[in-house]
């Protein structure tokens, strides 16, 4: 159980990494900076899972919307978990 719950705690984060990536991806245009380090790091960290989703899904309206199936990957995942 306490391996169950760590898996969960750790997916949980990843899931925050991927959201706060997606909201730095606004701003991170803006110039040089705190948020554009953050970003690159974000990326470096997120990307490698998300890809793997970019792959199949095209940009619709302008959106990405593979950091979105990637978070709910995630919850199925932890879904199963428990």
């Amino acid at each position: 159980m306490q391996i169950a719950y760590v898996i969960d705690r750790l997916l949980n984060f990843y899931e925050i990494l991927i959201f706060v990536q997606c909201i730095l991806s606004w701003f991170v245009q803006s110039g040089n900076g705190f948020v554009a380090d953050l970003y690159g790091a974000l990326s470096t960290i997120v990307d490698p899972f998300v890809n793997l989703f970019r792959r199949f899904i095209p940009p619709f309206a302008g959106m990405d919307w593979s950091p979105f199936v990637a978070i709910l990957v995630l919850q199925l995942i932890q879904q199963l978990i428990w």
